[in-house]
Parts: structure tokens; sequence; C-alpha cells
């Protein structure tokens, strides 16, 4: 082996032979299904991958370790592990001296994943592997794993909003129908009657606005775990699109506000009824509460490119005739708290709906419609049924 390649050449006789074939050539190894596989090139892997000798020396550093490090790899190639790789535990201990793979116990077989410092104080994710001749022998060699925090970080940050925005959300509601119910308990006879009734109606609406959040919450977990549920059956979108249009209007909005274009015919649409009411829904809320003007909804046939093959689908055009969406924003519609204006809302409902529209296959963008308003457009595959 060459000591100051980088490369399958590197790893020759560090790694097993699986990895890399003779002369730095990808070899061809057999799978577990007896199929062949072709070797890897450790420059290939997306983590930072070192590799040090039975001497602690580095003989393998690739370039996701070089660029996750800083360190060049003909500067680490060669060298001592602690000096190549100087990492520090959170306290600032030197944590190759605290961990001493080759002189430890004898039964260890490597570290699992935990946060250190590199130089200057960065963060990386680091693992170990202690690989030996036989059990409890002495290491032949450290395979170690070495990730960015950047991604882990993200998430952290991710859920840090998602709690600071529940609990938000929360307190308002659920403060309103703490202080009208203490207030209805202790001087009940002292209300009238109407006034009862509107306390409880406040209550009823506060109420009705924390299961609504926590709807939302649970759709989110389904999402992100993909256990978000399509129990698919026939579906007259045409009549669900009336449905929440007279819903609106019961609820005060003009009947002139509303335009609904259906275009026949259309293919049977087979999807999870709750879901496309869920979908209908926030788009028809965002466009009435965001939005001016008349509000309008096309349902029509349409085709649909999946899997590089066209299938026949429905699709449903919501738009109005408001300020719009910038277009610095509209790569950012679909995440988790966007808010398009500052009228409400927990910003977590179009994160939702593109989730839905998803988990049946469909797609689901957004632009700015013939009268400068929003315009969301969801194309759903016509479907099967599920049995």
């Amino acid at each position: 082996m060459t000591v100051g390649a980088s490369g399958p050449a590197a790893v020759q006789g560090a790694l097993p032979r699986a990895v890399s074939g003779a002369e730095g050539a990808p070899e061809r190894v057999t799978g577990p299904g007896g199929g062949e596989t072709p070797g890897v090139d450790p420059d290939d892997l997306p983590d930072g991958l070192v590799v040090a000798d039975e001497n602690g020396r580095v003989v393998c550093f690739n370039a996701a370790a070089a660029r996750i490090t800083a360190v060049p790899v003909a500067e680490a190639l060669g060298r001592p592990l602690d000096l190549a790789l100087p990492l520090e535990d959170l306290k600032g201990r030197r944590w190759w001296a605290l961990t001493d793979p080759y002189g430890g116990l004898a039964i260890r077989v490597g570290q699992p994943e935990r946060n250190l410092l590199l130089p200057g104080g960065r963060e990386v994710l680091v693992s170990v592997r202690y690989v030996r001749a036989y059990p409890t022998g002495p290491v032949r060699r450290l395979v170690i794993s070495i990730r960015g925090t950047e991604a882990r970080r993200r998430t952290e940050r991710s859920h840090a909003e998602l709690i600071a925005t529940v609990a938000h959300e929360l307190r308002s509601p659920l403060t309103s129908v703490k202080g009208f119910t203490a207030t209805l308990l202790a001087k009940w006879e002292r209300f009238t009657d109407d006034q009862k009734r509107l306390m409880l109606e406040t209550v009823d609406a506060d109420a009705n606005r924390v299961t609504r959040l926590i709807a939302e919450l649970l759709d989110i977990s389904r999402i992100d775990s993909g256990r978000l549920e399509v129990r698919r059956q026939p579906v007259d979108i045409g009549a669900a699109v009336g449905r929440h249009v007279q819903a609106h209007t019961a609820a005060g909005q003009s009947p002139d506000r509303f335009l609904v274009r259906i275009q026949q015919p259309l293919p049977d649409l087979w999807a999870d009824p709750d879901k496309i009411d869920q979908i209908l829904g926030n788009l028809l809320e965002n466009a009435v509460r965001h939005g001016e003007g008349t509000v309008t909804i096309e349902v029509a046939a349409a085709s649909l490119q999946r899997d590089a093959k066209t299938e026949k689908g429905t699709s449903v055009t919501v738009c109005d005739e408001g300020p719009g969406i910038p277009e610095e924003s509209m790569g950012r519609v679909f995440t988790r708290f966007w808010r398009g204006s500052k009228r409400g809302g927990t910003g977590l409902g179009l994160y939702i709906v593109k989730g839905i529209v998803e988990a049946h296959g469909g797609t689901i963008t957004v632009g700015r419609g013939p009268g400068g308003g929003a315009e969301f457009r969801f194309i759903l595959p016509v479907g099967a049924p599920v049995y």
C-alpha cells in the first residue's frame, strides 16, 4: 500500500476487498442475492471516511472528510490520527487520548455517534468502528465516519419553530376558554342569557381552533414520517367544491364572490374524500382570507406525468384577484410556517395540502392568476380503489 494517495488505491489493504479492487480499479463483488455489485470509491461516499491502520496512521481520507474538516487530503494521509484529526469533546478533552482505541479494553467494538469539536470549535458528528483480527484481538484499523451538523441543526430549528408556533397558537384560545369558564362558574347569576350565550359561543369557537391545530400537528407528523394513509373511494369533486362554496356563503360571504367552472366530462376519481375536503377547505379559505375580488374554482380533466408515463387525472384550480404572492416567495409557499400576510393562521395549511396531494400521487403548483392574484392548481391521478 502506498501512503500519500487517495481513492481506492489508498484504501487497498486497509479495507476489505469488497470496497476496492486491485490496482485502484473497482472490483466486481458478489452481493447477497448472488448478483454482482461494483466496488465503491471512498470519494463517492456522502459522509466523511477516515481509516487508520494498526499503527494509528491515516491510510484513507476521502473527499467528504477533507471538505468537512477543511484538512487537505495530502496533509492527512500518512500522519498519526490524533494529528490529522485533532478532535476534542465538548469539555475540551482530546478525544483520541480520552478513548485510547489501540490500548483500551479489548472488548470494545467502536464508539457511537457523538458531537465532537474540530480546531476552531466547529462541531461534527463522529462515529468509530474498531476492526480487530479476531474478537478481543488487537485493533487492525479504525474506520471513522464524519458528518456535518448542518442538517441536524436545521431539523432542530424546525422543531423549535414548531414548538414555539404551537405554544403561541394554543395560549390565546386556552386563555380565552379558561377566562370565560372561570367567569361563568363564579358569577353565573349575574349574566343575562344573551351574555352567557356569547361567552359560550366564544369558548366553543376557541375549542374548535385548538382542535384544528391538534389535527394539523397530527397530519404533519404523519406526512413527515410517511404514514399518511389514503383511503380511496369514488369522489365527486364537483359536488365537493359546491359544498365548500355553500359553507362560505352560509358564513356570510356573498355568492357573487365565487365562480365555479366544471368542464365535463370528468374522469372517475378515486381519492380520500376527507383529505380532498381538507385540500379544498385550505385553498378556498386562503383565497377568501388573503385574496380579493372573485374567487374562481375550475375543475377539468388533465394529464399527469408520473414515472415517465402519462396518466389520466383531474385538475382543480383556485385563483383570486388579490395582490398575489411575490415572486421571491413562490418557492417557500409550501414550507412550514409560511404566511402570505399577517391575517392569522399557523402557516401549516399549505404544507399539509402539499403532503396530502403527494400522498395521492399528484402534484400541486402555485403561480399568478389571470386577475393578478394567487393561483393554486393541483392534479390528482384517477387512481384505483384500495381493497
